[in-house]
């Protein structure tokens, strides 16, 4: 059996102590804490499954994320141009909207009216009568194209078919407090036609572009309310009292 010398034993314990204590440090520390991470020579292995390792946290003030800017309004992206309106949509006002006082209407009203029934200018074989609206009040307004008018019985109730338009070209005539506008009525005489006839009680009157209307008391004998030439005709108004 060879005898080792004690240099030579002592370096081989060293040896033994040495490489021991290297194996606890790779296998961790007693108490089950992990040793510091071991670089690992070549390139880094690509990175698997599904999620987004290294993406940057969305945050509520990330760079590009609409917020709300002071007075409701949706902040511009950066880099974007600011918002403008679509080619064609109004951005204001209403064209034709009233921009200041609307100006009050100038018509006459039917209570501002009075209306009466001038003298027949008969001719050839025609009853003409002048319709005649006159401003009573105090303010000057206005009357426009045809009135409308119908014969009644002393009950109300209309005789014969409302009389039918001349042709004619309607104008807006200003009446001042107290001046009269007028309109022809005229009808083919029942003694020439031999159209049917009828008494009436009054002439009912509407002023153009009016609902009420005025009554004027009827005393000019029989009218054609069927039969044979029995159209009644109105005419546009015009300034003044008759022809």
């Amino acid at each position: 059996m060879a005898h080792t010398s004690p240099a030579h034993r002592r370096g081989a314990l060293l040896a033994g102590s040495v490489a021991v204590l290297g194996l606890l440090t790779a296998c961790g520390s007693a108490d089950g804490t992990s040793a510091g991470p071991q670089k690992v020579p070549g390139p880094a292995a690509p990175a698997t499954g599904g999620g987004t390792s290294g993406a940057a946290p969305v945050t509520s003030d990330t760079p590009g994320t609409a917020t709300s800017a002071p007075g409701g309004t949706a902040a511009t992206r950066p880099g974007s141009s600011p918002a403008t309106a679509a080619p064609g949509r109004g951005t204001g006002t209403r064209e034709g909207n009233a921009t200041g006082t609307t100006a009050r209407s100038t018509r006459c009203h039917t209570s501002q009216l009075r209306a009466a029934v001038g003298r027949n200018d008969p001719g050839a074989g025609q009853e003409n009568f002048p319709v005649v609206l006159t401003n009573t009040s105090g303010r000057t307004c206005t009357v426009h194209g045809y009135p409308g008018a119908a014969f009644v019985d002393a009950a109300g109730r209309q005789l014969g078919p409302d009389p039918r338009r001349e042709t004619g070209s309607p104008a807006t005539v200003t009446l001042r407090p107290g001046q009269s506008a007028w309109a022809g009525l005229t009808f083919s005489n029942p003694e020439v036609s031999e159209a049917r006839t009828a008494s009436p009680a009054a002439l009912i009157i509407t002023p153009p572009d009016e609902r009420d209307h005025l009554t004027v008391r009827w005393t000019a004998g029989r009218v054609p309310v069927g039969g044979n030439s029995s159209s009644v005709f109105l005419t546009v108004l015009g300034p003044g009292t008759g022809p």
